[in-house]
């Protein structure tokens, strides 16, 4: 991501092929910008406009213009949750992200009437208080007693060193028919099988465990869950982000595509083509990123 050049060991199991480091690093401030965790920015005008349509399609999959923005700028993690929009009183769940950062999902959760929500990550400077109410705590999962009714992890259950006790720990806080949904990278993907240590989503060394699909079911059968549905998400980072390892171009370099098209090694008819080959690798549960549902057995 910095091209800081470091190397770290990374082992895969051969019995479940879950990927993982071999030594947490000591000092895991180093790769985790400034800026990483900040708040939320407020936006105004147009943007607000474009964003907040984007947003209601991504969750209610209802407006013409806002499947146009939401093709070419998707909310992930908004779509994994547009199942709730189906289920009777739905704005009276319980809902925790562990690991969510600013908050941003929450805030739009928030936004759309889901009042009992709350955000947890012990990597952010202080506890967060927005406008609408929502809050973001600094702490543990364990420090959480509440009951749930959804327990998330967006992007960050592969940052967690202890996954049996984290999963444990999320199942103990569900209500009697609560959902524990995590959205992570996985190594049942063409990209890991093509790419190898030039796969943009190793993220070596801030992803510690990299599941596939069957050691998510030993872990979840460790912890006394049960793996429901398994629905893949993976994206066009996937392709230029991989190509760009390839050609020793960080992530976060001025030529990164993450800056935009004009500088980058990339033509819009090339970005194109990736979304329409990961929108196939989805189709076949090949992408590089899945959405795992766990229940209670």
């Amino acid at each position: 991501m910095y091209g800081f050049k470091d190397e770290f060991e990374y082992f895969q199991c051969s019995d479940c092929d879950c990927l993982q480091i071999l030594n947490y690093p000591k000092n895991m401030d180093k790769y985790y910008s400034d800026n990483y965790y900040s708040k939320i920015q407020k936006n105004n005008g147009i943007k607000k406009i474009i964003l907040n349509l984007r947003d209601k399609y991504s969750f209610y999959r209802k407006g013409l213009l806002g499947k146009i923005l939401n093709e070419k700028f998707p909310n992930l993690a908004l779509e994994s949750l547009s199942f709730l929009d189906k289920k009777p009183n739905s704005k009276e769940l319980k809902i925790v992200d562990i690991g969510c950062g600013a908050g941003n999902l929450l805030f739009t959760l928030r936004e759309f009437g889901f009042e009992n929500t709350l955000g947890v990550d012990p990597f952010i400077s202080k506890e967060i208080n927005y406008e609408n109410g929502l809050k973001i705590v600094k702490g543990e999962l364990s420090e959480t007693k509440d009951k749930w009714d959804i327990v998330m992890f967006h992007h960050s259950f592969e940052h967690i060193p202890f996954q049996i006790k984290t999963l444990k720990n999320a199942k103990n806080l569900l209500t009697e028919n609560g959902l524990c949904l995590i959205r992570i990278p996985v190594v049942s993907s063409y990209a890991w099988e093509n790419y190898g240590v030039n796969w943009v989503q190793l993220d070596a060394p801030r992803h510690f465990y990299l599941h596939s699909i069957k050691s998510m079911e030993v872990l979840a059968k460790q912890c006394g869950m049960r793996l429901g549905k398994v629905e893949f998400d993976s994206e066009t980072l996937q392709f230029w982000g991989s190509e760009q390892y390839l050609k020793d171009i960080p992530l976060n370099a001025k030529e990164s595509y993450a800056n935009g098209v004009k500088n980058s090694i990339f033509s819009s008819k090339e970005i194109s083509e990736f979304a329409k080959r990961a929108k196939d690798l989805n189709k076949n549960q090949r992408g590089d990123q899945a959405n795992f549902f766990l229940y209670k057995q």
